[in-house]
């Protein structure tokens, strides 16, 4: 926007830093030369690695068109909440058409699908590779050999309700103790597991790091409990379409397959040792630039 260089009056003065500001009066709100509001707020779920690698790469990916992005991480149930409410602008791992339903059946009507940017997700009943069954059918007769136990995720999550929920009254696993509390408390006992070569069950989803880092297979689910295949979707407020056109086109435009996604995975979780993804995300982005340019296309 070109303004005068010379203002004849304190009415012109104003309204040219009005428009230069974004903001309106008594309105802090600042906006971009795009039109888009600056300000951007990303939740994301406490423990989905998925969530965490897409939401500091469009983080980075954001702030280099000028925008101040925050990232809040919390668990399901809240972050459906604070987008209904528009607390949150985006969140970018809601899955359907299965893991997620119960929470679109409450919000669905107050919340924005900017559509899947993957669709290859998966739920699963994951074991060590070298385990001596197959299949989830097979759980209830072998529980011993896993210690009797299923470990699992945070007890909010969505495939933790599938799994209480769906899988072990198909299969019969009332019997076995079904352990919840958070994904890092699960990645624990798998490495645990894993260097002391005993069996062990997780409850584990696709895309994850975890399946190049550790020596895994999934467990056959014959009656279709888990789903099948899902997709991955960005969700925003009902507002940010119009707060934020510019940025709702590139999220709506937005898709990573599988070896693209798991390279940025590798890079942050498995590569990398630290919680300080910045630099991480940084050099992926350098390292990718051509797909990174596409995003904001």
């Amino acid at each position: 926007m070109n303004f005068p260089t010379r203002i004849a009056t304190a009415t012109i003065l104003g309204a040219a830093l009005v428009a230069l500001t974004g903001c309106s009066a008594g309105s802090t709100t600042e906006t971009l030369e795009n039109g888009d509001e600056k300000e951007i707020t990303i939740a994301v779920f406490n423990g989905w690695d998925e969530a965490v690698a897409s939401s500091v790469l469009w983080r980075s990916v954001l702030e280099e068109q000028g925008y101040d992005v925050t990232l809040e991480y919390a668990d399901p149930a809240p972050v459906f909440t604070g987008l209904a409410a528009s607390d949150y602008d985006l969140n970018l791992d809601v899955w359907l058409p299965f893991t997620h339903k119960s929470y679109l059946e409450q919000y669905g009507e107050d919340i924005v699908d900017l559509g899947a940017w993957n669709s290859e997700g998966k739920n699963a009943i994951a074991v060590n590779a070298d385990a001596p069954i197959n299949s989830i059918a097979e759980l209830a007769d072998n529980a011993d050999l896993f210690g009797n136990r299923i470990v699992g995720i945070e007890p909010g999550a969505g495939l933790t309700m599938a799994t209480e929920e769906r899988v072990i009254p198909t299969y019969g696993l009332e019997d076995m103790d079904y352990v919840t509390s958070s994904t890092s408390a699960m990645l624990t006992e798998l490495t645990s597991a894993t260097r002391s070569g005993e069996n062990i069950a997780v409850t584990l989803w696709e895309p994850h790091w975890a399946y190049s880092e550790f020596p895994l297979k999934n467990l056959e689910d014959p009656e279709g409990a888990l789903g099948e295949m899902e997709s991955i979707h960005t969700y925003a407020s009902s507002e940010f379409p119009t707060s934020h056109p510019v940025a709702s086109g590139w999220f709506e435009n937005f898709t990573m397959d599988l070896d693209v996604f798991y390279s940025l995975e590798n890079a942050l979780f498995v590569e990398y040792d630290g919680d300080d993804y910045a630099p991480i995300v940084e050099k992926w982005i350098d390292d990718n630039r051509e797909y990174v340019d596409g995003l904001i296309s």
